[in-house]
């Protein structure tokens, strides 16, 4: 064979072999075992992977000591009794608390976010027994910190930034609960002794959210009141004897969120509102038409949504969550027999304000919120508004005094703001400015993330694995 012959060859082989490479090239999927980043599904069990078994609610049962107290606060659901994280006790706080902070007490918890209620010197939990895979609602003494009895019931959850992340509603007959995986228990919550237990899955088909559950209960005139999503939108259940008493139609689907439902009156009606995964609604809280749909609007939907309406006295409702969502400003009117729905504003995060998890405040005739982490420059600073501009942001915490996902609340004419990492800042409560009063770091824990509760001068705040209990009295 001639060389020239070799050369022709080997070039046949080099063109063949290149032709194959680039054939193979142009069929590759680079992005094949890629998977979307969609909100909520960072770590999210995969469906089906969780065992299940039967879940038998308020199962067991442990009392631990007998109790009394002459404490009278009361902190009965998720953002105090009238639904706006403001205290309203006239009890002296400190302004500074100093290099020695009043620990009063400390307990560990089950990873979550899940914050208490007080009532008449007793603080009630629902937290997540890691070792024995159960739902556990705790009551302790506020004083002491001892642990006065618990109820619970086995339920396998994941880990997925917490289990719990609830907080029960509770009046002086009825403590209502709500599990991460949708089973809500009611007990006495003098004795401990279980009324019922309703699974909502099971019962409504409730497509359990992202993180678990997030929605609160709440109580009203002992009928508690919780939004399903699937078969119903929202139910009212007798506190007494568990019969659902009402339903309301879900003809479009939505879905639970981690939202929790808020009180509006409007003309002298009183109504649920409720931010689902598909859109928002007010639904009657009395009257014939109890339970049904008064109004909803589609125009603000994200697939994630933490924070709960803001309901101002007008009708207006604010209403934001986090991925870029941003906020949206919308006004309920009523007209004659029915209700109309106006948007009036709508914008992005960095625009105006909006919140990732926690529910803004209003106070004294201004709006407080800490912006989320995709707000441009004022990122994580907590800042002020018009609640009737909520694009022009009045004044913020500045660029060193910035926050994370943590709660804040009102009380004594003070903000108190939880950092992520336990840092608590306690701050004027003005609407002229930032007024910073002392920070100190209280706990060294990550994730402090769960609402925060002031009655009878303690302050409950928590990190993902622990409660503390903080005296901030002054006097």
């Amino acid at each position: 064979m001639s060389k020239k012959t070799i050369n022709i060859l080997f070039l046949t082989v080099v063109v063949v072999i290149a032709i194959s490479i680039f054939v193979s090239w142009l069929r590759y999927d680079p992005v094949q075992d890629f998977s979307a980043s969609v909100p909520g599904l960072d770590n999210r069990p995969k469906a089906g992977t969780e065992a299940i078994d039967e879940v038998i609610i308020g199962e067991k049962f442990k009392s631990y000591i007998e109790h009394t107290s002459s404490l009278i606060g009361k902190w009965t659901q998720f953002r105090g009794a009238n639904f706006d994280n403001i205290s309203k006790e006239k009890i002296e706080l400190v302004d500074k608390i100093g290099s020695e902070p009043k620990i009063l007490w400390k307990h560990d918890l089950g990873e979550g976010h899940a914050a208490p209620v007080v009532y008449n010197g007793k603080v009630y939990l629902l937290d997540y027994d890691e070792v024995k895979k159960a739902d556990a609602l705790r009551c302790f003494s506020l004083e002491t910190g001892e642990e006065i009895w618990k109820r619970s019931y086995k339920v396998h959850v994941k880990r997925n930034h917490g289990m719990s992340r609830t907080v029960p509603a509770i009046n002086d007959k009825y403590l209502v609960s709500m599990g991460p995986r949708c089973h809500v228990m009611c007990v006495n919550p003098e004795s401990g002794d279980f009324l019922w237990g309703l699974d909502l899955v099971k019962e409504y088909q409730s497509e359990i959210p992202f993180w678990y559950t997030g929605q609160c209960p709440i109580i009203d005139n002992n009928v508690a009141i919780i939004a399903p999503g699937g078969k119903a939108l929202l139910i009212g259940v007798d506190c007494a004897t568990g019969k659902v008493l009402w339903e309301t139609p879900n003809p479009d689907g939505w879905k639970m969120s981690h939202s929790s439902i808020m009180a509006m009156v409007l003309d002298g009606k009183k109504m649920w509102v409720y931010a689902a995964v598909g859109g928002i609604c007010g639904v009657s809280a009395e009257g014939d038409d109890i339970g049904q749909i008064l109004w909803k609007t589609k125009d603000f939907s994200p697939s994630v949504i933490a924070p709960s309406p803001l309901i101002y006295g007008d009708g207006k409702v604010f209403m934001t969550a986090g991925y870029g969502a941003g906020g949206v400003l919308f006004q309920v009117k009523k007209s004659g027999n029915s209700y109309q729905v106006e948007t009036l504003q709508k914008y992005k995060p960095k625009d105006g304000m909006a919140s990732e998890q926690q529910t803004p405040i209003i106070y004294k005739g201004r709006m407080f919120t800490i912006l989320p982490k995709d707000a441009g420059a004022m990122r994580n600073q907590f800042v002020c508004c018009d609640p009737n501009d909520c694009t022009k942001i009045l004044w913020t915490s500045g660029k060193t005094d910035r926050f994370g996902l943590g709660p804040y609340l009102v009380a004594d004419g003070k903000f108190f703001i939880l950092k992520d990492n336990g840092e608590l800042t306690i701050a004027r409560a003005t609407t002229e400015k930032f007024e910073l009063l002392d920070k100190v770091k209280l706990i060294d824990g990550h994730d402090a993330w769960g609402p925060m509760v002031i009655t009878d001068g303690r302050l409950l705040m928590r990190d993902s694995k622990h409660m503390l209990c903080i005296d901030l009295r002054a006097n």
